[in-house]
């Protein structure tokens, strides 16, 4: 993927130097930063709109990454919480029409054989079924951090931070409890009743994780870019598991 910024830190505070900003994520990460509640994230220091750079301050903790301790579950659910809980009418919206647009046509673009052909095929159907179209009727406003890889949440052995607004911007629960729970960086965790914490709409919330699902499918598949970064079987595993979500 093309390189989008460079990080720097020096002492307490970390300055974040955009390449290109094509989506404002300069301006979508100051407004996010902003409406954090203290100890969340970074804190605001500045931000240079014609430079394109953004200084805030330096957050300790270290990646998420594997499978999650009970411990941190529960940490990224009070990050998540706090997070959720703050006004989100500030911010830019998160596309879910463009993020649909976008799966459709890399579905129908692809022919395949075998079980990844299969999940197209069965993706293709349920996107022109009806069903997805409830994501594009208003849901419970939340921050949306727009990027759930659990290297974004920094533990420092008791509590969960946040950090990389970037594609921060108005989203709704459903979508941001699936694209977490469907994000490829989280497959060593078992999420299993981590949404149930959450009072969400079940039916939304599986629509969005089998849209997310999707997504990734299309990312994962043969001859994709990100397929060579994952271990080999991960597009096969990822056409698994988007069958067993359109079967549910």
């Amino acid at each position: 993927m093309p390189q989008t910024h460079l990080v720097t830190t020096q002492g307490d505070l970390v300055t974040k130097q955009y390449v290109s900003c094509p989506r404002n994520e300069h301006v979508r990460e100051w407004s996010a930063l902003h409406a954090l509640p203290p100890g969340l994230g970074p804190k605001p220091v500045s931000l240079d709109l014609s430079g394109l750079v953004l200084v805030m301050s330096w957050v300790p903790g270290q990646p998420l990454a594997g499978a999650l301790t009970p411990g941190q579950l529960d940490g990224l659910e009070v990050a998540l919480r706090a997070l959720w809980a703050q006004p989100a009418d500030a911010l830019e919206p998160i596309g879910v029409p463009e993020l649909l647009a976008r799966v459709r046509t890399a579905i129908a673009s692809y022919r395949g054989e075998g079980v990844v052909g299969e999940a197209h095929d069965a993706a293709a159907a349920w996107l022109d079924g009806g069903e997805v179209e409830r994501l594009l009727l208003p849901g419970v406003p939340v921050i949306g951090h727009g990027d759930p890889n659990l290297s974004n949440y920094l533990w420092d052995g008791a509590r969960v931070r946040i950090v990389d607004f970037e594609d921060a911007g108005v989203s709704d629960l459903a979508v941001e409890l699936a694209n977490l729970v469907e994000h490829i960086a989280g497959r060593g965790t078992d999420w299993s009743g981590f949404a149930d914490r959450f009072t969400v709409d079940q039916r939304r919330l599986l629509s969005a994780r089998r849209l997310w699902a999707c997504f990734w499918l299309t990312l994962l598949r043969p001859g994709e870019p990100a397929e060579s970064r994952n271990s080999p079987g991960t597009g096969l595993l990822q056409s698994q598991r988007v069958l067993r979500l359109l079967a549910r």
